[in-house]
């Protein structure tokens, strides 16, 4: 089977591209963002990472709308609501930056992780 890579546009529902974030989520969202990858540590372990990964999603503007924790065998998931007892909307597969094998390439797309 081949893969066609897609630009985020083309792999976007449309609706989400009519969403226009404001110059401070902007801003806050870059500033998170730079902090997180300040911290990123190839030494370090994947429960390190994942809770990077959490405190930014938290810090960005997902709390405390959506619950954000582990839940059974997944690293990290996103409710769709403010509660663990809402339906998970997003699964999140924590990996260490150094763990190459697992992380995805285009030719390599079954895999859990992406860099």
């Amino acid at each position: 089977m081949e893969y066609k890579a897609l630009k985020p546009r083309d792999s976007l529902n449309k609706a989400f591209l009519k969403v226009k974030p404001g110059r401070f989520e902007v801003e806050r969202f870059k500033a998170e963002f730079a902090t997180l990858l300040g911290c990123v540590n190839p030494a370090e372990s994947e429960e390190f990472h994942k809770n990077l990964l959490s405190d930014f999603l938290k810090k960005t503007g997902f709390d405390p709308q959506f619950f954000i924790n582990t839940k059974g065998y997944n690293d990290l998931v996103i409710h769709t609501g403010n509660s663990a007892k809402t339906p998970v909307g997003v699964i999140i597969e924590a990996k260490k930056p150094s763990n190459q094998t697992e992380m995805l390439r285009l030719d390599r797309v079954n895999v859990k992780a992406v860099p």
